[in-house]
C-alpha cells in the first residue's frame, strides 16, 4: 500500500474537500433511512450511501439558495437537475475510490490524523484539537467517526491517483506558440468613415411604393410580438409609505439599535506581523523604521498575500494589547514590537481614520424610510392572509381592490416588458406562465409587497400598420438607403485602388491605426471592423457596414506582439496544461466507470428526496 506519499496539492485538495464537508453537514443531520435501504447504488465495489447522497444533495441546494437568494423545494431543485449533478459527481468520486482500492492505493492513520488535526472547524478556544466538539460536530450530522475518517482517507487516496493521472500534462510547444502568436498578433491599418454628408448626390425623399416595400420585407422589425393582457392587483411598501407615520419614541430606538453605525470611535487602516521571537521582533522593526519598503518585504519573503495580514480598520480596542501602542502613533507608521495572543508582532498603520459621530436629527430621514418601509412591509404582510382568503372565496380582483389598499390595473405584457409591475422578476415569472382560466393567486413580490394578476386574453402576433409605423418606417428606409449609396461609393474607390490609385488620392481624411491587438479598443471605430480587419490580409480593402456609417479600410502590415506580452506565453501554456488535464482527467473518469460497471437504485434515490419534502 502507498502510504503518506502526498505533496502540497494533495493537501490542498482534502482541505477543500473537508472544508466543504463541514459546511454540508451544518446544522443537518440525516436520518430515516432505516431498513436495508443504506445505499443508492455502487460502482464496482465502491458504495454510494444514503447519507452521502442526502448531505451532498442538501450542500448543492443550499449553494443553488444562496446564489438565488430564495429557498428552493425539492420538486424545483429536482426539475432544475440539481438531483442529477449531484448524482454524476458522486458517481465519479466512487469511480475514482474504486480504482484506488483496485490498485491498492491509501493512506495511513499518520495522514489521516494530520489531515484531521488541520481542520479548524474541530479546534476549541484556544486553538487545539477539541476531541469532544470533533464527536459532537460529526453526530450533529449522522456521521459516525469511523465514517467519517474513512471519507478523510478516501478523498486523499483519489487525489494522489488524480495527481497521478494529470500531473504530467503539459501543452505541446507548438499549441502553444500557435496560441500565443494569435493572442499577441497585432494589426495597423488606414480607415475612413464614410457618413451622410459624404454623399456625392442628395438622398430623396421616399415615395409611397418604396415605404411600403421596405415595410414588407422588413415585416418582422413592425410586428407586435404575442400580448398577454393581464389585469393586476399589487400593493408595495413604497406606495404605502405616506400613510405610515413613525412616532419619535421609535426613531431614537431605532438610532440606539444602530449606534455603532452612527457613533464610530476612532479607527486605524493596520496591517500585521506575527513573529516567532521577540529579537526578530526587534529587528523587523528597526529594518521597517529605516526603510518604508521592509514591511512589503518580509511579506514576500515569508510567501504571504497582502490579505494574510490586513487587519482593516479596527479599533482600539480590537487590538487588545497592541492598541495603545498603535493608537498612540499620530501619524502612518510602524508600531511595536508589542506582545500578542499570537506572539511578539509588529504592525504597520496605513491611515488614521477620526472618531465620526452622525447626530440624531441628522439621521432621522434615514431612520424615518427605514422604519416607515419595516412597517409598510408588515401591514402588507397582514393583508397577504386576507387577500389569499378572498381569493379562495371567489373574490374578483376588482373586489379585492374596492375593500383593500391594493391597486387595480390594467397591462399588455410581452416578454422583456420591465415597466411598471413588470418590474418584478416574480410578476414577470406569473405573467409568463399565466394561461387562460388560471385561478388568481397571491404573489410575493421582491421588495415585501404583494400582487395577484389574471389572464384577460392572448393577442397572438401581428403587424403593426404601417400608418402607426411610418416614421420608424421612412428612419430605417434612409438608413438603409444612405448606407447603399455610400457603400456603392465604397465600392468604386477600392476599383480604383486595385488599379493603383492610392488611399490619399480621394482627398478624404484617412485615420492610421495601429499596431492594435485583438481587443484594442480605436475611436471611431466599431468593434465589428476591428474584427474585419483581424481577417485580412496586408493591402486588402473592404467595405464594412456599421453604426450607421459605411467604413472603408485597408490593412497595412501584420505585427507581432507588443511590450508587456513577455508573461502571457507562460499564462497561456499553464492555462492550455489546465485545460488539458481537465480533458484527461475527464476521459479517465469515464474509463474508469464505465470499467467498473455503475448501478443505481431508483427506488433508495426516491427515499432520500423523500426526506425533503
Amino acid at each position: 500500500m502507498a502510504k503518506g506519499a502526498k505533496g502540497k496539492g494533495a493537501n490542498i485538495f482534502v482541505w477543500i474537500i473537508l472544508g466543504l464537508l463541514i459546511v454540508g453537514l451544518a446544522g443537518f443531520g440525516v436520518g430515516g433511512f432505516g431498513g436495508s435501504v443504506r445505499t443508492i447504488g455502487k460502482v464496482g465495489d465502491r458504495e454510494i450511501t444514503t447519507s452521502e447522497y442526502a448531505r451532498a444533495l442538501q450542500q448543492e441546494v443550499r449553494a443553488y439558495e444562496a446564489q438565488v437568494g430564495e429557498p428552493v423545494g425539492v420538486n424545483q431543485a429536482l426539475t432544475l437537475g440539481i438531483d442529477r449533478n449531484v448524482r454524476s459527481q458522486l458517481v465519479t468520486m466512487a469511480a475514482l475510490d474504486n480504482e484506488t482500492m483496485r490498485l491498492g492505493l491509501s493512506v495511513g492513520d499518520d495522514i489521516v490524523g494530520e489531515e484531521i488535526l488541520a481542520v479548524p472547524a474541530f479546534n476549541g478556544l484556544d486553538g487545539s484539537f477539541d476531541r469532544e466538539g470533533y464527536r459532537f460536530t460529526l453526530e450533529q450530522a449522522g456521521l459516525s467517526e469511523r465514517e467519517f475518517e474513512e471519507q478523510v482517507r478516501f478523498d486523499t487516496a483519489r487525489t494522489i491517483l488524480q495527481g497521478a493521472v494529470i500531473g504530467a500534462v503539459t501543452a505541446p510547444e507548438a499549441l502553444t506558440q500557435a496560441v500565443y502568436d494569435w493572442a499577441t498578433e497585432r494589426r495597423s491599418f488606414t480607415h475612413l468613415a464614410l457618413t451622410r454628408s459624404d454623399l456625392e448626390e442628395p438622398l430623396s425623399e421616399p415615395t409611397d411604393d418604396e415605404l411600403q416595400a421596405f415595410y414588407d420585407a422588413n415585416i418582422d422589425r413592425y410586428t407586435q410580438p404575442e400580448t398577454k393582457v393581464i389585469t393586476y392587483v399589487w400593493l408595495t411598501p413604497d406606495m404605502l409609505l405616506d400613510t405610515v407615520e413613525v412616532d419619535e419614541v421609535a426613531l431614537r430606538e431605532a438610532y440606539e439599535r444602530r449606534s455603532s453605525e452612527f457613533r464610530q470611535p476612532e479607527r486605524r487602516l493596520v496591517e500585521r506581523l506575527v513573529f516567532a521571537t521577540t529579537d526578530e521582533a526587534e529587528a523587523a522593526a528597526e529594518r521597517m523604521r529605516a526603510d518604508e519598503s521592509a514591511f512589503d518585504a518580509l511579506i514576500a519573503e515569508r510567501d504571504l498575500d497582502p490579505q494574510d495580514v490586513d487587519l482593516g480598520d479596527v479599533t482600539e480596542s480590537q487590538l487588545g494589547a497592541a492598541g495603545e501602542m498603535v493608537f498612540a502613533l499620530e501619524e502612518p507608521g510602524i508600531a511595536g514590537p508589542v506582545q500578542t495572543s499570537l506572539g511578539p508582532a509588529v504592525f504597520r498603520v496605513n491611515a488614521l481614520l477620526a472618531a465620526r459621530e452622525t447626530p440624531f436629527e441628522e439621521a432621522i430621514p434615514d431612520l424615518r424610510d427605514e422604519l416607515a418601509l419595516d412597517r409598510a412591509r408588515r401591514v402588507i404582510g397582514d393583508l397577504y392572509d386576507d387577500v389569499e382568503d378572498a381569493l379562495a372565496g371567489g373574490s374578483t380582483l376588482e373586489e379585492i381592490a374596492n375593500e383593500t389598499d391594493l391597486e387595480l390595473g390594467l397591462i399588455p405584457w410581452v416578454e422583456g416588458m420591465t415597466e411598471g409591475i413588470a418590474g418584478y422578476t416574480r410578476f414577470r415569472d406569473a405573467a409568463e406562465v399565466v394561461a387562460p382560466g388560471d385561478f388568481p393567486e397571491t404573489i410575493v413580490l421582491e421588495d415585501g409587497g404583494i400582487a395577484a394578476l389574471r389572464l384577460e386574453e392572448i393577442q397572438p402576433p401581428a403587424p403593426r400598420p404601417l400608418t402607426e409605423v411610418r416614421d420608424e418606417v421612412v428612419a430605417s428606409w434612409e438608413a438603409a438607403a444612405i448606407a447603399d449609396a455610400l457603400g456603392e461609393q465604397a465600392d468604386a474607390m477600392i476599383s480604383q485602388m486595385s488599379e493603383g490609385a492610392a488611399f490619399s488620392s480621394f482627398g478624404y481624411p484617412l485615420q492610421v491605426v495601429g499596431p492594435v491587438p485583438r481587443d484594442g479598443f480605436v475611436e471611431g471605430v466599431p468593434d465589428e471592423v476591428l474584427v474585419e480587419i483581424f481577417a485580412m490580409e496586408p493591402g486588402e480593402h473592404r467595405v464594412i457596414r456599421g453604426d450607421g456609417r459605411v467604413h472603408l479600410v485597408q490593412l497595412d502590415s501584420i505585427d507581432g506582439a507588443g511590450p508587456g506580452a513577455a508573461g502571457l506565453r507562460g499564462a497561456i501554456s499553464s492555462d492550455l496544461a489546465q485545460a488539458m488535464a481537465q480533458d484527461v482527467f475527464q476521459l479517465f473518469a469515464g474509463a474508469v466507470q464505465r470499467e467498473a460497471g455503475i448501478s443505481l437504485n431508483e427506488a433508495a434515490i426516491n427515499a432520500v428526496h423523500a426526506q425533503f419534502r
